[in-house]
């Protein structure tokens, strides 16, 4: 299954500047891929390594999170009254920078499901070369 932005926007609350995923192009039980086109006229490139633009660590964890959000408000009834709250971020690594003209393919893989709250392997990926990874701890809750 794939969703569009305006797909995307009805499911998850994030919005700009904050939203930071274009589309979503898998979708099945406990798996989810979701994309965030990297452009420079993204509004942290102006303050994060001005004339050597990357995008910040962090928010290549929050691109791979709203993806993982995605999938579990997908899993729960009555969605639009839920939010997913990040618990915990672990074993995040960096392998390498994410630059302008980048597309972030961000692949989460739900690992443990148990009363809303749940564990996944996030991996991002610029093409075949993977950026970053670690596993992040979400609780999805009402709003």
């Amino acid at each position: 299954m794939q969703f569009d932005i305006k797909e995307i926007l009805k499911i998850i609350p994030h919005r700009y500047p904050m939203l930071l995923v274009d589309r979503i192009i898998e979708l099945e039980e406990n798996r989810v891929v979701g994309e965030k086109c990297v452009t420079i006229n993204e509004p942290f490139f102006q303050g994060h390594f001005p004339g050597h633009p990357i995008m910040p660590g962090a928010l290549v964890v929050e691109a791979m999170a709203q993806v993982g959000g995605f999938l579990l408000l997908k899993k729960v009834r009555d969605s639009k009254n839920k939010v997913v709250y990040f618990l915990k971020i672990d074993k995040m690594k960096f392998k390498k920078p994410v630059v302008p003209g980048d597309i972030l393919r961000s692949e989460l893989k739900l690992l443990k499901y148990r009363s809303g709250l749940c564990v996944m392997e996030a991996k991002g990926y610029v093409g075949n070369t993977l950026v970053a990874e670690g596993e992040l701890t979400a609780k999805v809750m009402p709003r």
